[in-house]
C-alpha cells in the first residue's frame, strides 16, 4: 500500500505523557528543494561566525548547529523534533515497546520509587519484587527526591549489567537488598479480564508492536472463560498512543469491514491517505491475518470505550472510529486532543528529525486537533467529581500547538478559573494523609468510570458528571 503512516508514542514508566504521542510517517524521498532564502543563510553563517569567534570562551561548532537545528524546529508546533542520538535511541525503545531494564512498572509515593507491578518474567519477578514495594535506593543513590524519569534512567542501562535496589516491603516491615541482572524488558501494553458472568474488561496502556497479537489473545482467554459474552468495555484512559496498525487493527476487530477507520491529509502526496478495516492496512508482516483468531461474536457485542485527558493520538483515533460508525457508546471525559501526523526521518544511523506534516480525521471526516473525542456520556473519575481534571494538560494548551483547520477557534474564559478552583482543592488534598489520597486501581470494584460503563451495557442508570462540558477548541498562540 505504498508509504505506511504510523503512530508513535512514548511515556516513562509511571508517567503518561500524551503530549509525547505522535503520528510518524516513513522516510519518504523528496524530488525538488524549494529556492534557498540566500540573505538569511548569509545572515546565520554570520552569527555562527561571530559566535565562534567572540564568544566569551570556545563553543562545540557541532553543538552550535545542532541547537540550530533543534530550535528551528522546535519552533514550529510541540511536536516537530530533533532526535539527537540519545533522544532517537528514547523514541524508537517507545515505539517498540522494548527497552533494557529490570521490568518494573513504577509510580512514586512519599518520594520514594513505588512498584505499580513486575512485569511477569522480568529479572524484576524472577527476583521476587512485589507490587507496592518500596525502592529507597538505586545502587549508592537515595531515591528520595529524585525525579521518577532520573530514576528510570538509572535501573535501564545495558544488557547482562548489574543494578542493586535497596527495597522497602511495607507488610513486612523490612528492607532488603537485590541485584538484578538488566536485560531485555518487553512492556505489556493488554490487560483484561472477565468482570463478572456476562461482562469483561480490556485495557490498553499503549499502542505497540505486539499490541494486537497480545489483544487477539486476551479476547480469546475471555470467550474462553465466557463464551455469552454481554457486554464488553474497551479502556483508553491515559493511553497516549502508539502504532496506527495496531490502532487501526483494534478498530477493524468491532468494525464492519473494509469500512474507513481513520484518513490523513497533508501537503506531501503520502500524507493523503484513508486507512480501512482492511488486513492490508494494519498487517506488520506477512502471514495470515492476526484478527482471523477472533470469535466472530466481538463484531457485535455491545462495546462501551472508556477514554479521558489523558486518551491521546492512537486512542484518539480508534474511539473516533468506533463512535463515527456507532459501533459503540464513549464514556468519560473529553480526549487530549492529538491529532496531527509526524513524518519520521533519519538524517544519519542515530539522528533524525519528526516534522509534523499532516492532520488526521475521523471516519465522518472531523479533524480531532485541539479538540478531542467528546464522549456521548461525560462521566467523572469519582463519585465526586474530576476536581483536578483542569489542571491536566491537553493538545489545546501546548504553546504553538496546530489548530485544527476546520473553523475558528473559540476562546475558553472559564478555563483559568477552573484551574484555580483545581490548585486549590490540590493544596487541600495533599494535606491529607496518603492512604486518603490514593485513586482506585483501574479494573477493580472501585473503578467509578468502569461502574458506570457496566451500569450502561446493562440498560442501568449512569452517573452522568454534573460539572463536565464540552471544551472548545482554544486560539493557538502561532
Amino acid at each position: 500500500m505504498g508509504e505506511k503512516l504510523r503512530i508513535a508514542g512514548w511515556i516513562s514508566i509511571g508517567v503518561v505523557a500524551g503530549a509525547l504521542t505522535t503520528v510518524s510517517l516513513q522516510t519518504v524521498a523528496r524530488g525538488s528543494i524549494s529556492p534557498l532564502p540566500l540573505e538569511e543563510l548569509q545572515q546565520l553563517a554570520a552569527v555562527f561566525d561571530m559566535v565562534k569567534s567572540d564568544y566569551v570562551e570556545p563553543v562545540d561548532e557541532k553543538k552550535l548547529i545542532t541547537d540550530a537545528i533543534s530550535g528551528m524546529v522546535a519552533s514550529l508546533d510541540p511536536h516537530s523534533q530533533y532526535f539527537d542520538k540519545k533522544s532517537y535511541k528514547e523514541f524508537r525503545e517507545g515505539t517498540s515497546g522494548q527497552f533494557v531494564g529490570v521490568g518494573i512498572e513504577i509510580t512514586q509515593e512519599d518520594g520514594l520509587i513505588k512498584i505499580v507491578s513486575p512485569i511477569e518474567g522480568s529479572p524484576a519477578y524472577r527476583a521476587g519484587l512485589k507490587t507496592n514495594d518500596l525502592i529507597t535506593k538505586i545502587d549508592d543513590t537515595a531515591v528520595k527526591g529524585l525525579a521518577l524519569n532520573d530514576a528510570v534512567k538509572r535501573m535501564r542501562g545495558e544488557p547482562n549489567t548489574k543494578v542493586l535496589l535497596t527495597v522497602f516491603r511495607k507488610d513486612e516491615n523490612r528492607t532488603f537488598p537485590v541485584t538484578i541482572v538488566r536485560e531485555q524488558i518487553r512492556t505489556q501494553s493488554v490487560r483484561g479480564k472477565v468482570i463478572e458472568p456476562g461482562y469483561a474488561w480490556i485495557r490498553l496502556s499503549q499502542f505497540q508492536e505486539r499490541t494486537v497479537d497480545d489483544f487477539v489473545k486476551k479476547i480469546d482467554e475471555i470467550y474462553k472463560q465466557e463464551p455469552n459474552l454481554k457486554g464488553l468495555v474497551l479502556d483508553l484512559r491515559n493511553d497516549p498512543g502508539g502504532l496506527l496498525d495496531a490502532a487501526v487493527a483494534v478498530s477493524s476487530a468491532f468494525l464492519p469491514e473494509n469500512v474507513t477507520v481513520v484518513s490523513t491529509n497533508g501537503q506531501l502526496a503520502e500524507s493523503k491517505f484513508t486507512f480501512k478495516a482492511s488486513p492490508e492496512f494494519y498487517q506488520r508482516r506477512s502471514g495470515p491475518d492476526p484478527l482471523k483468531k477472533l470469535p466472530a461474536a466481538l463484531k457485535s457485542v455491545p462495546l462501551v470505550v472508556l477514554v479521558n485527558e489523558g486518551s491521546a493520538s492512537a486512542s484518539e483515533i480508534v474511539a473516533g472510529a468506533l463512535q463515527d460508525h456507532k459501533r459503540a457508546t464513549i464514556m468519560g471525559s473529553q480526549t487530549f486532543g492529538k491529532g496531527s501526523v509526524q513524518t519520521v526521518r533519519p538524517l544519519g544511523p542515530d539522528t533524525g528529525l519528526k516534522l509534523t506534516t499532516a492532520r488526521y480525521y475521523t471516519p465522518s471526516g472531523r479533524s480531532i486537533q485541539a479538540k478531542g473525542i467528546v464522549p456521548e456520556v461525560m462521566v467523572d473519575e469519582t463519585e465526586e467529581g474530576s476536581p483536578f481534571a483542569a489542571l491536566r494538560m491537553r493538545e489545546a494548551d501546548l504553546e504553538k500547538h496546530l489548530n485544527s483547520g476546520q473553523g475558528e477557534e473559540k476562546p475558553d474564559p472559564e478555563r483559568e478559573k477552573a484551574r484555580d478552583e483545581a490548585r486549590k482543592r490540590l493544596e487541600e488534598e495533599a494535606k491529607k494523609p496518603v492512604a486518603d489520597r490514593k485513586m482506585p486501581e483501574l479494573g477493580s470494584d472501585k473503578d467509578f468510570p468502569l461502574v458506570q460503563a457496566l451500569n450502561q451495557l446493562k440498560g442501568r442508570p449512569v452517573m452522568v458528571s454534573k460539572t463536565q462540558t464540552e471544551r472548545k477548541e482554544e486560539k493557538t498562540s502561532n
